[in-house]
């Protein structure tokens, strides 16, 4: 791609997945001439909903797996949107971590010679969690009756009250999760040099909304909201037990919106590594959490209290995106109790198909 032509065939990697289900349908609408391909291998729960959903937007859906080079598709394509991944924080912890270090590193891999045979363009979402743990955990906070924030004045530099920028320090662990996915970075950045492939970088914070099937390692918010609808039991772990640790949401549809401008001129975006969240401003703690959905299903549980920190938990995490808000007029258009509120009418609406999955 040259200028800010539009791609006209975009490959769509973990396709029917949460995240790249919802970039497929934004784009077709945008784009309805687009030949648009979603590939997903279809191991997560609920993935398999999806698949009708893709079809009645015209997107073709194609059973593959990136971790099999030959599983991609031959033909010629302008870009590649790679949203395959093993997202849990929690993944390799207590066992083998091959499926995470294949789907997440050698996939990308696949995915990288794929884009350089065909001169294609990739569109790569990271994560909030390649930003160090240690780190994170050691922060100033400031703590109020619902919940913890990050203070303004901190010892170490990419941190403050509007949250974590991309120049807070890499140095430390993050996660075998979050390793994958900065080594991921790392590679791309290398190809960009190497063979002038053009692509951008997104480090997504915690995402929600419909046809996410939130499981408690990913997806919280959707996964909270679940707990409430069908009435199961819910336990604050960790920080003391309190519910006060806090991260950010952004609503899929927002992000969606993001990934058609930047792939609608892909070389104006090309070499940014940006944070993609919706900040301090659309953050919420367990516990406001909590109060919204006892809201929003009129239904209340009795939250366990469990103080002991878990391996890898952070008391906070919100995305400062103002290196992102410099270069696009594009922001957060949902809140989170809108976020809350549109993935419960999804629930009401698939409640019997979805009883299946949770």
């Amino acid at each position: 791609m040259t200028g800010a032509s539009l791609p006209s065939r975009i490959l769509i990697t973990g396709g029917s997945g949460f995240v790249g289900s919802a970039i497929a349908v934004r784009l077709k609408q945008a784009w309805p001439q687009a030949h648009i391909t979603a590939l997903d291998n279809l191991k997560r729960r609920g993935t398999e909903l999806i698949v009708q959903r893709l079809r009645e937007h015209g997107i073709e859906f194609l059973h593959g797996d990136v971790r099999v080079r030959e599983d991609l598709p031959a033909s010629e394509y302008d870009l590649l949107i790679e949203c395959s991944a093993e997202p849990s924080v929690l993944a390799g912890y207590g066992s083998s971590p091959s499926y995470l270090i294949d789907t997440n590193l050698h996939g990308l891999l696949h995915c990288l010679e794929w884009c350089r045979e065909r001169k294609a363009g990739l569109l790569f979402l990271s994560t909030s969690r390649i930003y160090p743990v240690k780190a994170l955990a050691e922060l100033a906070l400031e703590e109020s009756a619902e919940r913890l924030d990050i203070a303004a004045q901190q010892a170490i530099s990419g941190a403050g009250a509007v949250g974590i920028s991309e120049d807070f320090p890499l140095r430390g662990h993050r996660s075998l999760y979050g390793a994958t996915k900065l080594a991921a970075e790392l590679m791309i950045e290398e190809y960009r040099a190497a063979y002038g492939m053009k692509a951008v970088v997104n480090r997504c914070g915690v995402l929600a909304g419909p046809w996410q099937m939130g499981k408690i390692d990913q997806g919280v918010f959707t996964f909270w909201l679940l707990r409430h609808y069908f009435k199961q039991p819910l336990a604050y772990i960790g920080f003391g037990g309190q519910g006060k640790q806090v991260r950010d949401l952004l609503h899929v549809d927002d992000l969606a919106d993001l990934v058609l401008e930047q792939s609608g001129n892909l070389t104006s975006w090309d070499g940014e590594v940006l944070n993609v969240s919706g900040g301090r401003e659309i953050s919420l703690s367990l516990a406001q959490a909590s109060a919204l959905c006892r809201q929003i299903t009129g239904n209340q549980l009795d939250i366990a209290s469990v103080p002991e920190n878990r391996v890898m938990d952070i008391p906070v995490y919100y995305g400062d995106c103002a290196r992102l808000f410099a270069r696009t007029t594009w922001r957060p258009q949902r809140d989170a109790e809108t976020i809350l509120k549109d993935t419960f009418v999804w629930l009401k609406k698939y409640e019997m198909t979805l009883k299946t999955v949770f």
